[in-house]
């Protein structure tokens, strides 16, 4: 099976952390600007460092 997350898979992670970071979440990259949740949790995703667990 492959480890690759699909555009729905990986939809599902942005927004579940997205809407962590609206809640008042820290976020876990250096942020020097202003960004919407949803950036920065992209961000989180492309480093591999979002806080979610992924089973499949």
């Amino acid at each position: 099976m492959s480890s690759k997350l699909t555009r729905f898979e990986k939809a599902r992670i942005i927004g579940a952390r997205a809407l962590q970071l609206s809640m008042g979440a820290k976020p876990l990259i250096e942020v020097n600007e202003p960004l919407d949740p949803i950036d920065i949790a992209t961000l989180e995703l492309k480093k591999g460092i979002i806080p979610l667990d992924i089973k499949k």
